[in-house]
């Protein structure tokens, strides 16, 4: 088939949808969503939309009868109607066995374990009693605890002691416990892998986050690593990924330990918020990349044009509702700045309602500009 005639469909109507429709409009690429939400980021951009729930298997076969793929832009998807849907000839990318893994953070550490790629010392609990005696196993005095299923963005995470575990767990629901890991930085590498196999990389990124709200406030690229450490976290990421054996896009993220060794922390089977950069940074964004693979494209030039910082706008304290952005004037009178709004009509406290991208000559440039926008960048009541 003519990759630009393939209609593609996306289970989540978010900016992360969004962001893919809209670096796809060039190409007049046909695009189908399924969200819940009619006035959610894709609503107003794609070309058909089905409302209706994620978990919905009607809703979703209705969306799969529209096109020729599928994919989805957040895990929270009925991986059952997908692998329903796989066995019945539909084209799902990626894999709907891969997506069940990833949607249970113990599944992903013995996937890890099973294909010999490294990550923090854990144990899996099913129950507030097994907590204490899985604890034992674990070195060190802290511990991140993990909802195995459901959790996103900092929700069903905790860092704690194990005497604060003695007095009050914090889930009831399984979990994953791990041993809490010392790190220099904080790691992310984006990886492509097409239809035949073949995969490549972005360059490395490193996250800075917000220690309340545990979202991303800036992204740095490329990394302040040396190129040993490049070298290996893209190795890393690459094996990762190659293990699951899978087409689609994932951001691997890693632990870069106080004794410089890498720890794979998580998958994302997505395009995601540590990509963001590329759609100015890089030859051919993480959401190009997606739909060329989506589309049965070849995969394009991961390789970077400039240094870059991302940076999430989120949405301010105290209020709900319709925003205005105080600062706006500085960040659009500035050289290499670029802003993205998501279409979300009503700020929440900490939405992501939007990213800032900022080039720069080096890192460091692109970096002060950034912090200078932060200060200045501000969302408040309309």
């Amino acid at each position: 088939m003519n990759p630009l005639k393939r209609k593609i469909g996306i289970l989540g109507g978010g900016q992360l949808g969004r962001m893919m429709i809209e670096e796809s409009l060039r190409m007049n690429l046909d695009f189908s969503v399924l969200e819940a939400d009619a006035s959610c980021p894709c609503a107003g951009i794609s070309n058909r939309f089905v409302l209706g729930s994620l978990l919905d298997e009607v809703a979703i076969r209705e969306l799969a009868s529209e096109v020729d793929v599928l994919s989805y832009e957040i895990e929270h998807v009925n991986t059952d109607a997908l692998k329903k849907l796989e066995a019945e000839g539909v084209e799902v990318i990626p894999s709907p066995a891969v997506l069940e893994m990833i949607q249970d953070k113990g599944l992903q550490k013995e996937f890890f374990v099973r294909n010999g790629i490294p990550t923090s010392e854990f144990r899996l609990v099913e129950s507030p009693q097994d907590w204490i005696p899985a604890l034992e196993y674990l070195p060190g005095d802290r511990v991140a605890a993990k909802t195995r299923k459901g959790g996103y963005d900092g929700k069903g995470v905790a860092l704690l002691t194990k005497n604060q575990v003695s007095e009050r767990v914090p889930f009831e629901s399984p979990c994953v416990l791990e041993a809490f890991v010392p790190c220099q930085k904080e790691l992310a590498v984006i990886v492509a892998r097409d239809r035949q196999g073949n995969c490549i990389s972005y360059p490395t990124v490193e996250m800075e986050f917000d220690p309340d709200a545990n979202l991303v406030t800036f992204l740095v690229c490329p990394a302040h690593i040396s190129d040993e450490l490049e070298e290996q976290a893209r190795n890393l990421a690459l094996k990762t990924v190659e293990a699951m054996k899978s087409p689609g896009l994932f951001a691997v993220e890693m632990f870069l330990t106080s004794d410089n060794r890498l720890l794979v922390n998580e998958i994302a089977p997505r395009v995601h918020n540590s990509g963001h950069h590329t759609i100015e940074a890089c030859y051919t964004s993480q959401f190009e990349q997606l739909v060329r693979i989506l589309a049965g494209m070849p995969l394009g030039s991961t390789e970077l044009i400039s240094p870059a910082v991302m940076m999430n706008v989120l949405g301010g304290p105290g209020f709900n509702g319709p925003y205005q952005i105080d600062g706006l004037d500085d960040a659009l009178s500035m050289e290499g700045v670029y802003l993205h709004l998501y279409g979300k009509k009503e700020s929440k406290p900490m939405r992501k309602m939007g990213h800032i991208t900022v080039l720069g000559e080096t890192p460091s440039d692109a970096h002060a500009k950034a912090v200078y926008l932060q200060n200045r960048i501000k969302l408040i009541a309309e």
